[in-house]
């Protein structure tokens, strides 16, 4: 009797250590793939200051690309992302309800975008096509160039936007 208690613990624990040696393994493969697959997640571009905003379609993919721009000693941001019907949209990155806290701008988490003041979350379907509430401010298309590989948003548009920016502070 004691020989299969023992057997059956022996089995118990060689379970145990098996589960444990699986789900460690899930949890490093399901990760590293996460890791792959957003491996660019809220990428921030390199400044550009007081000039047209010129965005290679060719570097925006299903993940948000941001474009700081300083305007005339305010620091404004764009976002760019393919949506999952394949068309590229843009937006300012901040919020239209919390940008005068400061803190309405969005980062990525997986598959949407938060907004970092309130933690609403908007698809990126959303991005350009809504607009009101916690909205990230649309870019429409009356407002930029686009061509087969740039899109270019004027640095005169830019500067109406300056407004919605004073207070911001990304960090």
């Amino acid at each position: 009797m004691k020989a299969c208690l023992m057997k059956t613990c022996f089995r118990k624990q060689n379970l145990l250590f098996l589960t444990g040696i699986l789900a460690a393994a899930g949890f490093f493969f399901g990760t590293s793939s996460l890791f792959a697959q957003n491996g660019r997640l809220n990428e921030v571009k390199p400044a550009i200051a007081d000039k047209d905003l010129v965005i290679q379609i060719a570097e925006i993919t299903g993940n948000a690309v941001f474009y700081p721009v300083d305007i005339e000693g305010t620091r404004l941001e764009v976002l760019a992302v393919k949506a999952p019907d394949g068309t590229i949209r843009t937006a300012f990155n901040t919020c239209q309800v919390c940008y005068a806290s400061g803190r309405g701008f969005y980062k990525q988490q997986g598959t949407v975008l938060v907004c970092q003041n309130c933690g609403n979350r908007f698809r990126m379907s959303h991005v350009e096509v809504r607009s009101g509430g916690c909205n990230p401010i649309p870019i429409f298309p009356s407002y930029k160039t686009v061509t087969d590989t740039t899109i270019t948003i004027s640095q005169d548009f830019l500067k109406e936007a300056k407004g919605i920016f004073a207070r911001w502070r990304r960090n």
